[in-house]
């Protein structure tokens, strides 16, 4: 058996240079410095129309629902749109259930152009809780993007260690079960 965590971060921003994946790229890091195996889920590389319950295998559905079902820990990045998570990301979630997403630990990060994306978390966090998903306290957030970067890098080793952490935080609780199991998954069965 193969004890080694494997961590899947999905990028939720379509953009070609976009914060959120540079930030992605450095929380995996952190995972993989603390042993974990990475996978950087890129959205824009996938064929996801939008999600039709009477079609959920459209496009590359399953390979979306296939490499998030095979990991122990997910980080979840978005960009902050109107005071929430983006719709790619949303779409990608669309696709996914307790399958997907059920006992599996989940980190948060959220960039922004302003100040703090709290909301977009806390949307994120509401959607991992309908789906039984284990999710950090710990979350990252990336205010002011376009200040916080030089080039691909983080101008501020202060928040790059925090985005750090959320890998390294991720890969400490991958495998935590929650104890007894909560009802929701049994009872939101076909929604």
């Amino acid at each position: 058996m193969d004890e080694t965590p494997h961590v899947v971060a999905v990028c939720g921003s379509l953009r070609d240079e976009s914060y959120t994946r540079h930030s992605l790229v450095v929380a995996l890091a952190g995972a993989e410095a603390t042993g974990a195996s990475i996978d950087l889920l890129d959205l824009r590389e996938l064929d996801l129309p939008m999600f039709d319950a009477d079609h959920p295998s459209a496009g590359d559905a399953d390979e979306l629902t296939r490499r998030i079902t095979r990991a122990d820990g997910v980080i979840l990045g978005t960009p902050m749109y109107h005071g929430s998570y983006s719709a790619p990301l949303k779409n990608a979630l669309d696709y996914c259930g307790f399958e997907e997403f059920e006992n599996t630990s989940v980190g948060l990060l959220a960039v922004a152009g302003g100040r703090f994306p709290v909301t977009a978390l806390d949307h994120l966090r509401s959607v991992c809780r309908s789906l039984d998903a284990w999710v950090l306290p710990y979350q990252a957030v990336v205010p002011q993007a376009s200040q916080a970067f030089d080039g691909n890098e983080f101008a501020d080793s202060e928040l790059e260690t925090r985005v750090s952490t959320l890998g390294r935080r991720l890969v400490q609780y991958a495998n935590i079960r929650p104890d007894p199991a909560t009802f929701e998954s049994e009872e939101n069965v076909g929604a």
